[in-house]
């Protein structure tokens, strides 16, 4: 598929306002919910002493994803998503915030592998199956839908969605809630428009309803409502009524954030839809300007990771 110019913003923009939306909420991070008029800043700050426009785990785990769509792979395929856990372990090793669960899982892999990533969520979650539903695996999947925007790659993509998802997270609700996500951007990129009841049907017959409920609760109640967002679907929630009641790219980010708790994440899963519908052009310069993060890019640099991640266009030279 070729990418119109404002498909092509709109698919940086998943990447960048995902981004936007993880260093906007930094500095508030464990925090209470926030009143309605209450102005949020990227000032940085919190539990982790972020500096402005630093970027957390969601999106440091994410970009090893779109650096391998971006290299040309496919996240169906085993050495693609070996290549992706073995990002993420070295990603690991030195980075100050890592998910409980995720920091876990990474640690104690005998071989940095995804079959080996597959095992070991697998068992935590046959351990802890109340437990093993976080947000982890949905912070990171922004840039999943890139890879699959041409005619006919829904299904390639669900499948793509839940193989990455599964690699740190095997309760199906955090499968369901990738598949959703990712679906939701790859509509917004291709059309502009939001659809995330549209995308029932990639799930398991089973499940529909019980996601058609969920749905629905988020559109009738705001983001604070949603007191147990590290949870997937209460972080799912919180973004979608963010989406849902938002006028806009920075207003969507805002009230992600005002809903307190885990507002990185939750804003972070907000950005990647929000930014797919109005495009990398919403984020403000004053943002971009300052936004950064592990390995070492900025705006510019992210926003070229996610274009070619988009294109399949080769580093040049």
């Amino acid at each position: 598929m070729t990418l119109t110019p404002a498909q092509l913003d709109r698919a940086v923009g998943a990447v960048l306002g995902s981004a936007a939306g993880d260093a906007l909420g930094a500095g508030y991070e464990f925090g209470p919910p926030l009143p309605d008029d209450q102005p949020v800043h990227m000032a940085g700050g919190g539990s982790f002493d972020w500096a402005p426009g630093e970027w957390t785990d969601d999106t440091s785990m994410a970009v090893p994803i779109a650096r391998v769509l971006a290299d040309g792979g496919a996240l169906e395929d085993e050495a693609s998503l070996d290549a992706v856990v073995a990002a993420w372990a070295g990603w690991a090793r030195t980075a100050k915030d890592v998910g409980v669960q995720t920091r876990a899982l990474l640690s104690s892999l005998p071989t940095l592998t995804a079959s080996a990533a597959r095992d070991a969520a697998a068992a935590h979650f046959a351990a802890d199956p109340r437990g093993a539903a976080g947000n982890g695996s949905l912070m990171r999947t922004g840039p999943v839908a890139l890879g699959y925007l041409d005619d006919g790659r829904e299904d390639a993509l669900a499948r793509a969605a839940r193989a990455v998802s599964d690699l740190t997270h095997a309760d199906p609700d955090t499968g369901d809630a990738c598949v959703l996500w990712s679906l939701t951007v790859r509509h917004a990129v291709r059309g502009g428009a939001l659809d995330l009841g549209g995308q029932l049907d990639a799930l398991p017959a089973q499940r529909r309803d019980v996601w058609a409920a969920r749905i629905a609760e988020a559109e009738a109640s705001q983001p604070s409502d949603f007191d147990k967002n590290g949870w997937v679907v209460h972080a799912l929630q919180g973004a979608w009524s963010a989406i849902h009641h938002g006028d806009g790219l920075v207003d969507v980010l805002e009230r992600s954030v005002r809903g307190g708790r885990d507002t990185d994440t939750v804003a972070a899963i907000a950005g990647a839809v929000a930014g797919a519908v109005h495009g990398a052009g919403a984020v403000p310069d004053a943002w971009r300007r300052i936004l950064h993060g592990w390995p070492g890019l900025d705006a510019d640099g992210l926003g070229d990771l996610a274009r070619r991640a988009a294109t399949r266009e080769p580093v040049a030279g």
